[in-house]
Order: structure tokens, then C-alpha cells, then sequence
């Protein structure tokens, strides 16, 4: 069979939306500077869906470091990837600033967070090892397990009980150079709820693992320094591989892994992504030096996100919905319905209430549930939060209709 002609056959579960719906429930265009509110469509509407967290991406101080770091350097410089001709000073220090930061003794900077954990995973680990990793990971880890030549295992969403069976299994299994790796995240960021980074910590005592902790979601907005989940759960020292990236709190490319100085070098070695990439331009990590620079020196830009999480959850509860429990920014609206109740709910705030969010529905959650996740930002202010709030209270009818005619059919 023809290659084209089978991929007609298996457009895989997203394909229905990325043909039928693109440019607005898949692929939507919003335009403007980055911010809590801009563009979509012509209009404009308040923004929940951009990762922005701390509003950094559009500061003035960093818009001006952006263009001076592109006029001294280009987008080009350095040539190549860091191992033969890419390496600078300016990666150097972005190295060691992010080590301290997240209290870490090393870092190695990594072009992507999406590329950089799945070839982490893929070289920490060999076929002699056993890897286990929490089943609501993020897709990144998936791939990244299935790159890995390590015995694969997986527990339950921060199920203690499952994950100390799988850690016993694999300890039974184990030869002399075995070795046992655990991935959780820091924040999942589809529900917000933290792992349960102390309570797998503590299970070391019982069995010889290392922790490998995706903290995508919470570095930069976790913590009372901003160093993550580890910090904000008092136990970052029991983290032995801490993984961030500047796609969320930074509002930028890149990312790092820190560790003890023995990991990083054999990580500088062996990140297949990194060893045969090209190394990030000059201007992104002139750039992320001077955020990393500011988010330290502004706690109260989290703060602020933080003071503006609340009033959004608060309010949402107060109108009736079903929030998740989230321990972090990420404010996921769960409710019972189809794919077409998604779609309806997001066409309704967008187009007759100016709020822009996003929602998903089966296969990216299970069948008759949909997931609206709303990522607040340190600058919403009151205005739009109360304008989300009266959206949702506007469009209660629609959401609620669903649940009662399914309740209705049982």
C-alpha cells in the first residue's frame, strides 16, 4: 500500500479537528503583543490560554534587552551545535545562573523542553534499567519512555501504593548493574495538582531509585524563592534531576536540566538533542539571562499571579462550577459533555463575550467530560477577571443544559 494513501486511513485521534476546525479550535491565530489581552479574529478578547505566566514576555525592559541582544549578535550566532562551535560565555553563565537559581550545583542548557527531557530520559537510562513514570505524565515523557531502551513501568497518578509496587517489582528484577529511575512533574499541567514529590522522596529509604522531576509548570511560580515545586513542598534536595523550562514563567525557547556536577557531564556528552543540534542564538539566551535576572528580582509578579489565581478560582466556584484542586496557576474548569458542548463553550466566550480560552474534550480526556483550562497571568487585572467571571455566568445555560439532559437519560 502506498504510504500517502495509508496515512488517509489513520489521521490518528486529532486529525478530525485539525482539518474541520483549524484556525479556530485547532491552530487559532492570536495577534498582538503578548499579553493578557490581544487579538483574535479581529477582535479583542481577554487571554487565558497563553503561558506567559509572571508577563514577562512583553516587559518593556525585556522587549528593549530583545532588541539590542538581535542587533549586536543576529539570529545566527553561535554556528553550530555547542559540543564543536556553538558554545559561548553568555550559555556559560545562563548555566550557572539557573543552577542557582533552583539550588542545584550544575546545569546544562537545552534547546527545547519538549526534545530536551525526551533525550534525558533516553540517556540516563540503559536496557539494563528499570523506568517508572506516573501515568498522567506529559507527552514528553511519554516519548521519551519510549525512546529509552530501559524495562518500562507505569503507576497510577500520584498513587503511592502503585508506585512502591512497581519499585519493589523492579527491585526484585534487578542485576548487579540495574538501576531504577522514577519521572513524575513537578505540576501536571493539564489538572494543576503537584506530584507528590516528599511522599516519593521518602519511599528512597525503602528502595534505590533516582528522581527525575519535570517542573515545567512550576518553576518560576512555585516556591518562595520561585525554584519550583521541590522548594514550595520542602523537599527539593530529594530531587536528584530537576528539569525546567523557559516556556512558561520565562515566556521564551529553552530549557535546562541541574543536577550534581557528575550527571551534567555525562549529560553534556550523551543528549543526542543537544550533541547533534544547533545551538540556541545568542539573542534567546542574552535574553533569558535578563528574565531569569528580573523574575528573581519581582517576587511580586508572582505574587500578583498568585492574587489573581485565587479571585479567578473564587469566583468560578462561586458561579457553580467544578474546579479542580489545583496547587498551582493552572485553573482547569471541569464539567460533564461532548466534543460539540467544547467547541460550543469556546465559540460562545470568544465570540459573544470577548474571552478567549481554550477547551478539550475526547481523546485529549475521557469521553463525556470536558476540560476548559484557563492560565492565569501576573498581568490580568480585575477588569478581565470580573469579564471572565460574567462570561461564565452568561453561558452557565449551555454548560449545564448537557449535564441535565445526560442526567435526564440515565
Amino acid at each position: 500500500m502506498d504510504l500517502f494513501d495509508k496515512l488517509e486511513t489513520r489521521p490518528g485521534p486529532l486529525g478530525k479537528f485539525t482539518s474541520d476546525g483549524y484556525g479556530y479550535y485547532t491552530f487559532p491565530k492570536l495577534e498582538g503583543p503578548i499579553g493578557p489581552e490581544m487579538k483574535f479574529n479581529g477582535k479583542d478578547v481577554v487571554v487565558w490560554s497563553v503561558n506567559d505566566y509572571l508577563s514577562v514576555g512583553n516587559h518593556p525592559h525585556i522587549r528593549e534587552t530583545d532588541k539590542k541582544a538581535a542587533e549586536q549578535y543576529g539570529l545566527s550566532a553561535p554556528m553550530g551545535a555547542r559540543l564543536m562551535t556553538g558554545n559561548s560565555d553568555e550559555h556559560e553563565a545562563l548555566e550557572r545562573e539557573l543552577a542557582d537559581f533552583v539550588h542545584k550545583p550544575e546545569a546544562l542548557l537545552l534547546n527545547y523542553g519538549y526534545q530536551g527531557i525526551m533525550s534525558v530520559i533516553h540517556a540516563l537510562v540503559d536496557r539494563n534499567d528499570y523506568l517508572i513514570y506516573d501515568e498522567l505524565s506529559h507527552a514528553c515523557i511519554v516519548d521519551g519512555k519510549q525512546l529509552a531502551m530501559a524495562e518500562k513501568s507505569v503507576f497510577k497518578h500520584n498513587d503511592l501504593e502503585s508506585l512502591e509496587k512497581q519499585l519493589k517489582r523492579a527491585s526484585n528484577k534487578m542485576k548487579p548493574n540495574s538501576s531504577i529511575l522514577v519521572v513524575t512533574e513537578g505540576v501536571f499541567g493539564m489538572t494543576g495538582d503537584l506530584g507528590k514529590l516528599k511522599e516519593i522522596i521518602e519511599l528512597k529509604e525503602k528502595y534505590p531509585f533516582r528522581l527525575l522531576v519535570d517542573d515545567a509548570h512550576g518553576f518560576g511560580t512555585l516556591g518562595h524563592d520561585g525554584s519550583g515545586a521541590g522548594t514550595q513542598l520542602g523537599c527539593h534536595d530529594g530531587i536528584d534531576i530537576y528539569f525546567g523550562t523557559f516556556a512558561k514563567a520565562v515566556a521564551l525557547i529553552g530549557a535546562f536540566v541541574a543536577a550534581e556536577p557528575r550527571v551534567i557531564e555525562f549529560l553534556k556528552a550523551n543528549t543526542r538533542s543537544q550533541i547533534f543540534a544547533k545551538s540556541l542564538p545568542m539573542p534567546i539566551v542574552v535574553s533569558a539571562r535578563e528574565r531569569i535576572k528580573l523574575i528573581r528580582q519581582h517576587p511580586e509578579w508572582r505574587e500578583q499571579l498568585w492574587e489573581n489565581t485565587k479571585k479567578l478560582r473564587s469566583g468560578l466556584i462561586d458561579l457553580g462550577y467544578n474546579v479542580l484542586p489545583s496547587e498551582s496557576p493552572v485553573t482547569p474548569v471541569l464539567t460533564e459533555g461532548s466534543t460539540e458542548l467544547a467547541q460550543t463553550i469556546m465559540r460562545e466566550m470568544r465570540e459573544d463575550h470577548g474571552v478567549f480560552v481554550s477547551g478539550v474534550a475526547y481523546p485529549v480526556v475521557p469521553k463525556g467530560v470536558v476540560l476548559l483550562r484557563l492560565i492565569p497571568m501576573a498581568g490580568h487585572t480585575n477588569e478581565h477577571i470580573q469579564k471572565t467571571l460574567d462570561a461564565f455566568e452568561a453561558i452557565k445555560p449551555t454548560v449545564f443544559s448537557e449535564m441535565s439532559e445526560a442526567v435526564s437519560a440515565e
